[in-house]
């Protein structure tokens, strides 16, 4: 049966493809013109979607963004085969140059599920493996993709301090505001950082990896003895994680920041 045979799921399919294409969210008379569509089914799909979690509705600016359903659905796939396999071989490469433990993981919810993990010679065991979730906002890596997203998506991630929530000790973010701050510092460095957040006397660097409209779908990551890694050090590292994150980039065909490919 054909889209054109199934009208509202085209309509519904054709709607959340012009949500994923916009920077931010937007009004739904704006929706309604661009894909020529009367507003009162506008409307009507755009209820059952927010109540379904693939939209999220913003009433006090009248505007309608992509919902966390949405959103797990795009991290889905970055969870099968091909983003492991497309990682794999350059963590493996960024481990073997700076020989500390690598990792990449992608976004689930408000959680980081890793999917790759590459441990280096010598080095102490850490706590994440492959499929281990941790809260996002605690990782370096999380944060690399929270402050590459839209802020209405953060925000629907992040509506109170309930979100923060979770069976780790660590008290570093706890509200929306400090997550705020914590990523406008992520934007501005042009990498993420965490220090003891998820294990006591370790850090990680992260730069996050973008897709074709250039949104966050990963992010790769160094840890390390936070003690044992002055700053010369850490700049290092935070180089060869960044060319990293430029060339997994490459291969999922996204766009660089800053407009390279």
């Amino acid at each position: 049966m054909t889209g054109a045979k199934v009208p509202a799921a085209q309509n519904t399919l054709r709607i959340l493809r012009f949500l994923a294409s916009r920077k931010g969210p937007v009004a739904a008379s704006s929706i309604a013109t661009a894909l020529e569509l009367p507003r009162s089914s506008v409307y009507h799909l755009l209820a059952v979607m927010t109540e379904q979690g693939f939209v999220v509705h913003l009433p006090e600016e009248r505007l309608y963004g992509l919902g966390i359903a949405a959103f797990e659905l795009s991290s889905a796939y970055t969870r099968q085969d091909p983003m492991a396999r497309l990682g794999e071989p350059l963590l493996r490469a960024l481990v073997d140059a700076v020989g500390e433990n690598a990792h990449l993981a992608v976004m689930h919810g408000r959680d980081v599920v890793y999917v790759v993990e590459e441990r280096a010679p010598y080095k102490p065991s850490l706590v994440t493996n492959v499929g281990v979730r941790i809260p996002a906002h605690l990782t370096a890596s999380g944060r690399s993709m929270l402050a590459g997203l839209p802020p209405a998506q953060v925000r629907a991630l992040y509506p109170d301090r309930d979100s923060f929530a979770s069976r780790w000790e660590s008290t570093a973010i706890t509200t929306p505001g400090q997550l705020r701050a914590e990523l406008e510092r992520t934007r501005e460095r042009g990498w993420a950082v965490e220090e003891g957040d998820v294990t006591p006397n370790f850090a990680s660097v992260a730069v996050a990896a973008h897709d074709h409209r250039g949104l966050p779908v990963a992010g790769v990551a160094l840890t390390f003895l936070e003690h044992k890694t002055d700053d010369e050090r850490r700049a290092e590292l935070v180089g060869h994680v960044r060319r990293t994150a430029e060339a997994l980039t490459r291969r999922l065909h996204g766009a660089v920041p800053g407009g390279g490919v």
